[in-house]
């Protein structure tokens, strides 16, 4: 396989960055033609190369899993800017651990769990985080009980496009992702509420709540946390095109 016929291949298929794709699928050591076919077809880049880049690491990926984004750096940034030395942090809705790997990779002395209901995002994400703590489970319900009250920051990349928009996406996603980690309910809000229900029980004083959401959705979820004891802040990345909303929990004594 040539590198200008890779190229010719990849643009025919509507591959912006062709040619870094080229390079990456010739440079990957398995048969070429077979990845490219692949790419092609409709597969994202990343479950083809069995990789993602992410703020400096290298990622496990696989097919029908979900492809960490660019933009999900900001929230991976925001958590490790908040967590203090030696601190407690937690990814929920974790996928391969993007959020998690990335903290305990800046912070190797951090406590870092991640957890996910799918048993092949939680296969992944273990392999992504082989130093840290991977349950499988909904939300907080796999969570040890130990870690009420102890959580220094929680951050979540919740499936957070409208239930009735997810047929837009494209094919990359919506055909090769699953859909539980795409469609966030109705106003792609339904995760985000149930975690700020009761984030709090979880948080330290002063802990921190961080969620990715869109630009559309930040003032209904601000909303929603201030309605839960959260101290609601935004954080943004005009370059990644990211949104994340914050939250201090303002809960200073527990009964």
């Amino acid at each position: 396989m040539e590198y200008d016929e890779a190229v010719a291949q990849l643009r025919a298929a509507g591959c912006v960055f062709a040619e870094e794709e080229a390079q990456l699928l010739l440079a990957d050591g398995r048969e070429p033609l077979a990845l490219l076919t692949r790419r092609v077809a409709g597969e994202p880049l990343e479950q083809v190369l069995g990789w993602a880049a992410f703020l400096g690491l290298r990622l496990v990926v696989a097919a029908g899993a979900f492809v960490p984004r660019r933009r999900t750096e900001l929230l991976a940034t925001e958590a490790i800017r908040r967590l203090p030395p030696g601190g407690v942090a937690v990814e929920l809705c974790c996928g391969v651990a993007p959020v998690a790997a990335a903290i305990l990779a800046a912070s190797p002395r951090a406590e870092v769990w991640a957890a996910d209901a799918d048993p092949a995002a939680v296969a992944l994400a273990r392999r992504n985080l082989p130093a840290g703590n991977v349950v499988e489970g909904d939300l907080f319900a796999p969570l040890p009980a130990t870690l009420r009250g102890r959580v220094d920051v929680l951050a979540a990349n919740t499936p957070y496009v409208p239930s009735d928009e997810v047929r837009l996406l494209p094919p990359e996603a919506r055909d090769h992702e699953p859909l539980t980690t795409l469609d966030g309910g109705p106003d792609g809000l339904a995760l985000l509420r149930r975690i700020a229900s009761v984030a709090t029980e979880w948080l330290a004083p002063r802990g921190h709540l961080l969620i990715e959401v869109s630009e559309r959705q930040l003032p209904t979820a601000l909303e929603v946390f201030g309605s839960h004891d959260l101290d609601p802040g935004v954080a943004r990345d005009d370059d990644l095109g990211a949104v994340v909303v914050t939250g201090q929990s303002t809960v200073l004594r527990r009964s």
